[in-house]
């Protein structure tokens, strides 16, 4: 979005910080390994101490933007040790740091400790209070109430810190994976922990980190939610968890990739997919646009393993035209609306709600003249289909045909594989006044909406905060 912060601006702070480490690098497809077997680290000390007890965060929800905060979201009680540790994570904001720069603010006060209690006198407090809460509540119920509610003071004074990893091979819930071609070891990390596989990114990444010689083949495969890290890599090495029978296209994807994955999926030599894949006017697209990027539906589809390239890409425009259908949008306003919703899907995160708000953004900037400034659209032109992520001079390339800092009005084409909620949105924008919005946290999507470009100025400083905060947060920032 307009004014967002540059790489070479987050990784400019004002003090030295330690260079991150690299993420383990993709070597070649590995031969076949055998099945996967779970491995069994430690278990959280108070798991059976506490069970059945629920952690409340007594300080409440603080303001991202001060007096200008977006309406906080309802917190209901996490329900498993993954919603627990990410419930720390957001309540330490985001990432590992006490002082304040997580990007996510808190309530403050003149003593420079952010509306907590000096770290001494709570813990004084604990070393007085804890004793007589073990010992007075016998019958436990006292104990499980200071569990509840001082959970994270009782961890720091005990040392006792929460699982990052599950201890099993997966819950039974089945998972189909997407591992793309270039994908190195964050890659995977991300994936495997956004699809629910993993308990946490670091588990992953940790766990590459110590295996080097660890490689990826691109395909599809099928995994189960609640994986431990070095179930999940193995199962990932192994040829019989890739899936042949069925096609998994997943929205915001792009064509490149979307490609590589049909011959990956197929068999099909990727050089006679992307031959097939050359002329978009075969397939009934508008000839404006300069590709199929943006009208190959993102699904799931069931294969016989007898279709041809071209029959694969025009099932799946086919599917694409069926949805727009459904949608009502006329055939001559499909190149726009896929444009607008390619945009939508790459640049709002996984919050439903915030597809209509930066549909609302768009709108409201293309009813005004202003343009359009979406860093995704600049990096798509320049070849990174992969990041949002800009320079000052890529923004300032009108020679880019997607640069919509430069150039009015929407990009040339689609930017992406929309999906119907996108769609939805481009078709539906919410009401609003925004001109604005920026995420202020990659790895839960969170997004501030502003007025002006103080308030959105304001926002991009915690995203850059944000990014520092952490390895696994900056992780999320290349």
């Amino acid at each position: 979005m307009a004014n967002e912060p540059s790489w070479e601006d987050i990784f400019q702070p004002k003090e030295a910080v330690a260079p991150q480490q690299q993420p383990p690098a993709v070597s070649q497809p590995p031969a076949a390994t055998t099945p996967v077997t779970a491995q069994a680290p430690g278990s959280d000390p108070l798991n059976s101490l506490f069970a059945g007890t629920t952690p409340t965060d007594s300080q409440g929800p603080a303001s991202s933007l001060g007096t200008q905060a977006a309406p906080a979201a309802v917190q209901t009680a996490p329900s498993s040790r993954r919603a627990l540790r990410e419930t720390e994570g957001r309540r330490r904001g985001g990432g590992g740091s006490d002082d304040g720069g997580s990007g996510r603010g808190r309530r403050g006060d003149n003593s420079g400790n952010y509306g907590r209690p000096p770290r001494k006198r709570r813990l004084l407090w604990l070393w007085i209070t804890l004793p007589i809460v073990l010992i007075v509540g016998g019958l436990g119920g006292v104990a499980a109430y200071g569990w509840a509610n001082y959970e994270e003071q009782i961890r720091e004074l005990m040392g006792w810190q929460l699982p990052n990893d599950y201890t099993t091979a997966g819950n039974g819930v089945e998972v189909i994976v997407p591992v793309r071609s270039g994908d190195i070891g964050a890659d995977v990390a991300k994936t495997l922990h956004e699809a629910g596989v993993t308990m946490t990114f670091d588990a992953v990444y940790d766990y590459l980190v110590e295996n080097p010689d660890v490689s990826f083949i691109p395909g599809n495969w099928r995994l189960q939610e609640e994986m431990s890290a070095e179930s999940a890599v193995s199962a990932l090495q192994d040829p019989a968890n890739k899936v042949t029978s069925e096609l998994l296209l997943t929205e915001g994807s792009v064509l490149p990739d979307a490609l590589e994955i049909i011959a990956e999926t197929t068999g099909i030599p990727l050089e006679e997919v992307q031959a097939a894949a050359a002329d978009p006017t075969a397939y009934g697209v508008p000839a404006e646009a300069p590709s199929l990027e943006g009208y190959l539906f993102p699904a799931t589809y069931e294969l016989s393993g007898s279709e041809s390239a071209q029959e694969i890409l025009q099932l799946l425009v086919n599917t694409m035209f069926e949805h727009l259908d459904a949608f009502g949008v006329a055939p001559e306003q499909r190149h726009e609306v896929l444009t607008k919703a390619s945009i939508i899907q790459r640049e709002a995160g996984w919050n439903i709600d915030d597809f209509y708000k930066v549909a609302r953004v768009f709108q409201n900037r293309i009813d005004q003249g202003i343009n359009l400034e979406s860093d995704a659209t600049v990096a798509y032109g320049t070849g990174n289909l992969h990041t949002v992520w800009t320079t000052d001079a890529e923004r300032a390339d009108a020679s880019n045909p997607y640069n919509t800092y430069a150039n009015p009005g929407l990009p040339i084409g689609p930017i992406g594989l929309p999906g119907d909620d996108a769609i939805s949105a481009a078709l539906n924008p919410a009401d609003g006044p925004w001109l604005f919005f920026v995420p202020i946290n990659l790895a839960t999507g969170e997004t501030v909406f502003s007025e002006t470009v103080d308030q959105h100025e304001a926002a991009a400083q915690q995203l850059r905060d944000w990014c520092q905060a952490s390895e696994e947060n900056a992780a999320y920032c290349g």
